[in-house]
């Protein structure tokens, strides 16, 4: 007789998010990207299941200092549709960066993610925010040194 093996899913109360801080000065744009998506996937985690959120906060500050590789800078385009005929909008990155560089950073991890329902809960946990000073000093985050 065999004996009978249980395997254990991870479900929301296994879980116990951390939360990061990465300061994004001098980081390529997707190269930072990809690395905050599988923290937000819990990729790095033993307890990762596709099926269920159990990756960790992050927050990102300094999101106007991000760099970007080779011609990028001058030929990367936002687009946003009004959904009329002719409702096409371009923004160009550099007017993007002096809008809203906080878009450019979860606009990037946002295309890394999941598509759905999951994909939308996992990016809620990143704050990213313009400047040295973000809000979420309470939570305590740890300094995530980025290697690549």
């Amino acid at each position: 007789m065999m004996k009978k093996q249980t395997i254990k899913y991870t479900n929301k109360k296994n879980v116990n998010p951390n939360w990061y801080a990465i300061n994004a000065e001098g980081h390529v744009l997707g190269r930072l990207a990809s690395l905050i998506a599988k923290r937000l996937m819990g990729k790095n985690s033993v307890l990762y299941t596709p099926s269920v959120d159990v990756g960790d906060f992050i927050v990102v500050y300094n999101a106007e200092k991000i760099i970007l590789k080779g011609k990028k800078e001058d030929q990367k385009m936002y687009y946003q549709h009004s959904g009329y005929p002719g409702g096409l909008k371009e923004t160009p990155y550099k007017a993007m960066l002096e809008k809203k560089p906080e878009f450019i950073i979860t606009a990037a991890v946002k295309g890394m993610l999941p598509k759905g329902k999951l994909g939308r809960q996992m990016l809620t946990k990143l704050k990213v925010f313009k400047g040295e000073s973000h809000s979420h000093e309470a939570q305590q985050p740890q300094n995530l040194e980025l290697k690549y």
